[in-house]
């Protein structure tokens, strides 16, 4: 007994001082009303224009946390703050047990307290695990690597007639797309990557897991080999480029690279880096997110999560990402690999309800074994929709040369993509017509299943379904002038029958402030508007157009 004693009191120790993960929720934002009065300063202009388009209102969410109670909190004692989100009202932070649950008798401001483990939260919302339902530990980068095969994209990119979208010049021209990821080491070297690089296409990023400018670090292991590569993988099959050996699926598209993904630690901390990443999307103006990563075990098994986790409403990440689409982007995410193995579930956030799950399958159709099923814990169809995700051809982070792989990881950008180019087509159309239109092209879209979902889209279909030649008529056809304005503007159309158009026209934070049904004129008076940026909606029937308007 004189020996266990020690041992015990050396264990009690151990668990008294141990390090938690921990969010706090803030009960308010103090100065939500002075934010909201001067929407720029919390949102870009591209960002406030997304909003308009969608008729997607401002609100407490889009307001920072308050300072006052995040740095009183960083300045505690024995408490780590390292991560924010202004979504949830909450940072993320590191600290005994004993130190995180005082902050709530220390400061009023504090709604509530939850650990990542679960088994410290005095009321758990989450189930107990068992075997059939809990993941093992993985790489969720696992990838098979056939032999070097020259070739070029164009299987993938047929599949889901992504050409015809290309042919009609979609390529994802004006689109920005944030790819959330582990890291993009020799985008900025690899002459694939030049013609984004030459036209100015990468608009920024950050590395969220150093808290660094440097979104092209390259990380190796003991063997000097790259192994925070998967970025540069993914961003290829959306925006690499060698003339007649290969093309992403939006080769005109922009984007911003962003690295949540810690390669060598598989921690909590990640889901708050990736919703500090998507508000950062969000505040840019970004259209789509992509992100293939997927979460349910970590290095510590007492923050894995359970299947039943996987309803889009338990988990950190899917609750941000399901506020990210509340904004107006669509947020594209990998199912997961998990199809052959224990947990053969998706993960965190692909089960979110607004989030677009990607599986994947083969060259020839057929769903590829490694793609992770749904539904959802709540019975919800997941994946939403398939793309090719085994033996496609990605760009080599060494090389800049193609080759094969396999994954969920690549079936997400490689929609992604197409997506930018058919919402390109559409810019009228809400982040969730988008997702239902390309749904409803699918070719299993009246028989969902829990691995293929809805199955192929084909985006020939859904361009089609949206947009008969009467209809691109009336979108080509229509605009106005002058632009600037001064007190009138007239619209130029070929329709005849003015009255089956009706306008709106929206400020910068949403607000309507003018509104004309069943048009008598071609000439329409704003001499009341004060000086400004407008958006104005043009609408025929289940038609309309977005156009920007500069009143002088």
């Amino acid at each position: 007994m004189k020996r266990l004693f020690p041992l015990l009191a050396f264990f009690i120790s151990l668990q008294l001082f141990a390090q938690e993960d921990a969010w706090i929720y803030f009960k308010d934002k103090p100065n939500a009303a002075t934010f909201l009065a001067s929407p720029l300063t919390m949102l870009s202009q591209r960002a406030l224009d997304r909003r308009t388009r969608q008729n997607i209102a401002f609100d407490n969410k889009d307001v920072p946390i308050e300072a006052t109670y995040y740095n009183q909190i960083k300045n505690t004692t024995g408490i780590t703050v390292l991560a924010k989100s202004k979504w949830l009202n909450a940072i993320h932070v590191q600290g005994t047990q004993s130190r995180i649950n005082s902050l709530k008798n220390t400061f009023t401001f504090i709604q509530k307290i939850e650990f990542a483990d679960n088994s410290l939260n005095l009321s758990g919302k989450r189930l107990p695990k068992s075997k059939s339902n809990t993941a093992t530990k993985r790489n969720k980068f696992a990838e098979i690597n056939a032999d070097f095969n020259y070739g070029n994209t164009q299987n993938q990119t047929e599949m889901l007639k992504a050409d015809f979208l290309h042919k009609q010049n979609f390529t994802g021209n004006g689109m920005h797309i944030a790819v959330i990821d582990a890291g993009f080491p020799n985008v900025d070297l690899l002459t694939a990557f030049a013609r984004v690089r030459n036209n100015n296409q990468i608009l920024g990023g950050y590395n969220f897991v150093d808290r660094s400018t440097d979104f092209y670090v390259k990380k190796v292991n003991q063997n000097n080999s790259i192994v925070n590569n998967h970025g540069t993988n993914v961003l290829s099959t959306i925006a690499g480029y060698t003339d007649g050996q290969f093309v992403g699926t939006a080769p005109d598209a922009s984007f911003y690279l962003f690295i949540t993904e810690d390669v060598f630690n598989e921690v909590p901390l990640e889901e708050s880096l990736w919703v500090e990443a998507a508000e950062r999307a969000d505040s840019l103006g970004v259209d789509i997110i992509n992100t293939s990563l997927g979460y349910s075990t970590f290095d510590e098994s007492r923050y894995n999560y359970s299947y039943a986790d996987m309803d889009g409403k338990t988990t950190f990440i899917s609750r941000g990402a399901e506020i990210g689409a509340s904004r107006g982007m669509i947020i594209v995410n990998s199912a997961g690999n998990e199809g052959n193995g224990t947990w053969k579930y998706i993960t965190a956030p692909a089960d979110a309800n607004s989030v677009f799950t990607i599986g994947a399958v083969d060259p020839i159709k057929v769903i590829a074994g490694f793609s992770s099923f749904g539904p959802t814990s709540d019975n919800r169809i997941k994946p939403d929709v398939l793309a090719q995700g085994q033996s496609v051809f990605v760009l080599d982070q060494n090389t800049g040369k193609s080759r094969t792989s396999n994954g969920t990881s690549f079936s997400s950008p490689i929609m992604a993509g197409v997506i930018a180019c058919f919402w390109q087509a559409f810019p009228s159309l809400t982040n969730t017509q988008i997702m239902q239109r390309i749904r409803e092209s699918s070719d299993r879209y009246n028989n969902p299943t829990a691995q293929y979902g809805y199955g192929i889209p084909n985006f020939e279909t859904a361009y089609g379904n949206v947009l008969n030649v009467d209809k691109q008529n009336f979108i080509k056809g229509i605009s106005v002038y002058p632009n600037p304005i001064s007190a009138t503007f007239k619209l130029k159309t070929t329709t005849n029958d003015l009255s089956s158009l009706s306008i709106q026209i929206f400020n910068v934070i949403g607000k309507k402030v003018y509104e004309e049904r069943s048009l008598k004129s071609k000439t329409i008076d704003v001499s009341e508007l004060s000086s400004g940026i407008y958006i104005l909606k043009i609408m025929s029937e289940s038609l309309q157009k977005t156009i920007k308007l500069i009143k002088k």
